[in-house]
Parts: C-alpha cells; structure tokens; sequence
C-alpha cells in the first residue's frame, strides 16, 4: 500500500509539471491544420518555428502533406545565420525543396502580386522578443497588409513574449518609424506576435486581414520563459535577451555593446574608455562580419554578473548609455541618427547632453505609457 501510494504520488507530480510545461501554438495541431488541408500554404518563418524539439514546422506540414509553396525569410533568415542588417537572398530549403523568398534583401518590401496570388493561407511562426526595434513584428505584419489586399487568411501560430512580464520605454514618434520602429508603441511593447498584429490591426496600423492566432497553452505575461533556440546571432542567451533593451540603444553611438565577442549586448565599452579595468577586443564572428572597432582594445563594463531580477525591475535602463556618454565627453558626436530610430524620440538625446539623470528622463515618459498600457489591455489574449 506505502509503494502505491508513493507511486500515485509520483504520478501526480508529473502530471503536475506537465501542466505547467508552456505549450507553443505550432503544437495545438488540432487547431490550425483543418486551415490548411486542401490550401495553397506559405509560411514566413526561421528557425526557431520548432514544431517539437527534433522537427520544424515546415518540415511538419510537409510531411503532413501540406501543399507548401513557399517559405518567407524575415532579418537573419530562413536558418537564422546572417548578422543583423545584412542582405537575405532567395533560396530553396534543400530539406523541402520549397522556395524561400526574402523579405530582407534590401529590395523586397513585399511579395509582388504573382506571388500573393500563389497561396491561401500564410502561417506565421517566429520567436520574438518583445521589442520594438526587433524586425520580426514588422516582417510579419508587411505581410498582413499584402494578405488583406489579396484575401489571404493569416494564421499566426504564437509563441511566449520573453520581455512580456512589463512594459517600459517612450512611445515611438512616428516621424522616426523606420525598419527598426514600425508602430506606436514602447520600447517594451508586452505584446506576443499573435497580440501585435490584433493590435495592429485593431488600431488601423495594418489593414484589416483575417487573423487567427493559435494561442500557447500554459503561459501568462507572468511567466518568465526561457527560449530553447537564440533568436538572432547576437542574442545568444537569455541574459542577453532582458538586457536587449537597454544596451541596443549603444548601436545608435560610438560604443560597441560586444558585436563580435562572445558576449554581444552583455557588456559595452570603447577604445578611449581606459580608466576602466574590463577589456575585450571585437573581431568579426558569425553573428557580425564587421563589429565596431573591430581589431582594437575596448574599455568598458561588463554586465553579465547583473540580476535578471534588477534587470526586470529597472526595465529600459539609460543609466549605461549615459556612463559611456560622461566617459567619453563627445558631446552630440557621441550619437549617430540610428539613436532617435532606437529610442524613438528626440528629446532622450537632448536630455542626456543637458545632463539630466535616467530617473528625469524616464519620468518623461510614462503618462504616455500608461495611456499604452491601458489600449494594451484591449488586445491581450493571455492573463497578465
């Protein structure tokens, strides 16, 4: 009886843990394939759309006898090897033989009429990170609007926010929408892909597609996630992906934030920096064939020792950005117009030249962001 019992007690426990396992949408099959069966389907995807730990979901569908006609390649992609900004060339997945299409090569800001003709059905799967200036949302909802003008049904097979515990950052001014900045929202937008698009959707920033999300099970914007595949080359781990959205904003200065080591947007630093101890040397890797002073010793901080805990509570920290700016003693020369296009305003830039601390300039925004979080509320799918 004791044995019996220890057993069901085991049992319990792992029944337990299984319902708290945080289940993508590509897994919830009974939910979406009855969209695709006797469909034309695309799919713009990378490769962190694993439909199981061993299989991607193109490959999925194609064994399921999915009629696939083409593969959409977002920044970095179809496998997720180029260095952020670079050129992504049309190719053929060797393992399908389904065409790949680039939505990242300079040119192609949508597919041409021919091609939206081709297919019925576009399944979206892609994992982001909840940022505004991470281009995977904007690829996705390119294509939303070319699917709205052609009638095809978007089927978005969402994955969890790992930014999407809270929201921070000013409200981007549109006159600084670009491919790193395409809607009105914060820098941490606390949105999952599937909650973006009926976001975007919902408030007349995309036209108005037929969208079904897929929803994850067992998940909340209270689970902190932890991402099985790195999304892009230089967010290797998930200490990386909390402080993303801090130390991105030195791509819009003269500091390197670790392009080109093992460490990329875990540490900063600059060759004129040399009252610091920390010291690394950027070199061209695979996740960037020319990182900023490439070659040359850089000075700076390293913040892989910092609490994702602080990280959390301090969400959108200018603390680092300002240090380097004190260090340096540029003045406007230490920013280049990649800055405004990061953090979305001007008037970051102009308050850290007149010396305003991070508190005074983080305190600018947040009437706007309250007004944010509650047209958020509108669109959320998952409990907060």
């Amino acid at each position: 009886m004791r044995r019996l019992l220890l057993v069901i007690c085991l049992m319990c426990m792992v029944v337990a843990t299984y319902a708290q396992e945080v289940l993508v949408g590509a897994t919830d099959t009974a939910s979406y394939m009855p969209m695709l069966r006797d469909r034309r389907v695309a799919v713009l995807a990378n490769h962190t759309a694993m439909y199981s730990a061993e299989e991607h979901i193109v490959d999925m569908l194609h064994r399921e006898s999915i009629d696939l006609v083409g593969i959409f390649a977002p920044e970095h992609g179809f496998r997720g090897a180029v260095e952020a900004g670079a050129k992504v060339e049309n190719d053929v997945d060797a393992k399908t033989g389904v065409a790949i299409l680039s939505l990242y090569n300079g040119n192609t800001k949508r597919p041409s009429d021919d091609v939206m003709r081709s297919f019925d059905v576009l399944v979206v799967d892609m994992q982001d990170v909840g940022l505004r200036f991470y281009t995977y949302y904007i690829s996705m909802l390119r294509m939303v609007d070319a699917c709205a003008d052609f009638g095809v049904r978007v089927v978005i097979l969402d994955r969890p926010n790992p930014n999407g515990h809270y929201v921070d950052g000013p409200i981007l001014d549109m006159k600084y929408k670009s491919g790193v900045g395409w809607l009105p929202i914060p820098v941490v937008h606390g949105l999952t892909m599937g909650e973006i698009a009926l976001m975007a959707v919902g408030e007349g920033w995309a036209k108005r597609a037929y969208i079904e999300v897929v929803r994850c099970r067992n998940y909340t914007h209270s689970t902190h996630y932890n991402l099985p595949i790195a999304p892009s080359p230089n967010l290797p781990t998930q200490h990386s992906i909390y402080l993303y959205p801090s130390t991105c904003l030195f791509e819009g200065t003269v500091v390197s934030m670790g392009r080109g080591t093992d460490a990329p947007f875990e540490i900063y630093g600059h060759p004129d920096m040399e009252n610091r101890e920390f010291t690394f040397t950027p070199a061209p890797n695979a996740g960037s064939k020319t990182p900023p002073h490439s070659g040359r010793v850089c000075y700076g901080e390293d913040l892989r020792a910092v609490a994702n805990e602080d990280i959390w509570r301090d969400g959108v920290n200018l603390e680092y950005v300002i240090d380097a700016y004190n260090d340096l003693q540029l003045g406007d020369k230490f920013f280049t117009q990649m800055f405004e296009k990061l953090i979305g305003v001007g008037y970051v830039r102009d308050m850290i030249i007149a010396g305003h601390t991070a508190d005074e300039i983080e305190a600018h925004w947040q009437e706007e962001l309250e007004a944010y979080k509650s047209l958020r509320k509108k669109y959320l799918i998952y409990e907060e």
